[in-house]
């Protein structure tokens, strides 16, 4: 008999994708002080099928939460994927000039169905880490110009 322990084993042994994280500015800068965008289009759930006890088993993995590492020692985790500028509501104001390394944990929660049948929750999570991108922060001066 196939069990929610089997399957949780093999839920967390398959390999999710880690989320491509997209800031805005493009470009690899910031500024002080600026409204950074942060978003990934990790929402879908994605399945694989193995086979358990000669039973065939479909797993299933939804993005359900996502940590963002901004790089500065701070974080916020959200359930929803952020957005581009300006409806994103994963927003983070550096308050230094320098270098950062961002990333984007991504929890999956998952279910599962035995031979087409009714789906059933998997009682775990599990989290992938995401890459650190390279993001400078600078800080920039209002010059005034005349014409």
């Amino acid at each position: 008999m196939v069990t929610p322990g089997l399957v949780s084993r093999e839920f967390q042994r398959f390999h999710w994708p880690a989320s491509a994280l997209t800031i805005q500015p493009p470009g690899g800068k910031t500024a002080v002080n600026f409204d950074t965008y942060y978003f990934t289009d990790n929402t879908t759930p994605r399945t694989q099928t193995v086979r358990l006890l000669g039973q065939q088993v479909t797993i299933e993995a939804t993005p359900a939460q996502y940590t963002w590492h901004y790089g500065d020692g701070t974080t916020d985790t959200t359930t929803t994927p952020g957005g581009p500028y300006p409806t994103g509501d994963v927003i983070h104001q550096y308050l230094r000039k320098g270098q950062a390394s961002p990333s984007l944990d991504t929890t999956y929660t998952g279910r599962y169905q035995v031979n087409g049948g009714p789906w059933h929750d998997i009682p775990d999570s599990l989290t992938v880490p995401g890459p650190p991108q390279q993001l400078a922060i600078i800080e920039v001066r209002p010059t005034l110009v005349g014409y």
